[in-house]
């Protein structure tokens, strides 16, 4: 959706820019003000890549969560108590000690069977982790 979403911001400012000359509406655009237009579609379109980023990764030391804004963060298995997904919830989470959690946004619920397997899966290390402690 994300691809799809920064596709058509670019084509529709590039309609926009090349439209914007012939308009009639007695402003007087130039060809710096299309410029500009498709430059906002550009960087309109580089804003909604972001959201095609989101990524999960594990291991059996931890867990590695990287969300929209390019940030990752990395939780031993020993610093997460559970690994869930409530009913009604967008996305996973990771619950933490004092009532905290942190959101797995690489794990969306419109991804239904994929969300259950990696889900299950997250569980599993977080399960032997927890296990292997003396």
């Amino acid at each position: 959706m994300a691809v799809v979403l920064a596709v058509f911001l670019v084509v529709a400012f590039v309609v926009v820019a090349v439209l914007l000359r012939g308009s009639n509406t007695g402003a007087i655009f130039e060809l710096s003000d299309q410029i500009a237009m498709v430059g906002i579609g550009i960087l309109l379109a580089c804003g909604s890549l972001l959201f095609a980023t989101p990524r999960v990764r594990a291991d059996g030391e931890g867990i590695e969560v990287r969300n929209v804004i390019l940030l990752t963060k990395r939780y031993s298995w020993l610093e997460v108590l559970s690994v869930s997904f409530p009913d009604g919830a967008s996305f996973a989470r990771l619950e933490l000690p004092e009532d905290e959690y942190y959101g797995v946004l690489a794990i969306q619920a419109v991804d239904r069977d994929r969300a259950v397997a990696a889900v299950r899966a997250l569980r599993r290390l977080h399960k032997q982790a927890w296990a292997n402690q003396p």
